[in-house]
């Protein structure tokens, strides 16, 4: 694939992974109120578990290296968000929420990573 079309692909699967996020972040944050950031969370284990189904789809050579930089980077950088996550945790901490703060932070390393290593055994 020409690399100004890749590059190109890879920025509108990231406008449509961002777009996919605020939708589901919205429909997440309506049903469900609480301290603890629930919307991000649960689109960043999401995310994880996508990401690992696409790495080992693409190490089974399933997937070609544009496909699986469309999806990895493309759509699913645009869908997962780090960034919101520690936002998140600074403004729990900022407002004495220490320890929803905490328990965001360590389950924010934590289980992404793992369902990153789920999705891969789901498909390896």
């Amino acid at each position: 694939m020409n690399p100004v079309i890749l590059t190109l692909s890879i920025c509108i699967c990231g406008g449509i992974g961002s777009v996919l996020r605020y939708l589901a972040d919205g429909v997440i944050r309506t049903r469900w109120m609480s301290v603890f950031p629930i919307a991000t969370f649960s689109i960043n284990i999401t995310a994880g578990l996508a990401t690992g189904v696409v790495a080992a789809m693409y190490a089974a050579q399933t997937l070609s290296a544009p496909v699986h930089l469309l999806l990895a980077t493309g759509l699913l950088g645009g869908f997962s968000t780090f960034s919101t996550a520690i936002n998140e945790m600074v403004s729990l901490s900022r407002q004495k929420k220490i320890a929803a703060a905490s328990v965001y932070a360590a389950a924010t390393m934590v289980v992404p990573v793992v369902a990153v290593a789920l999705g891969y055994l789901l498909v390896a």
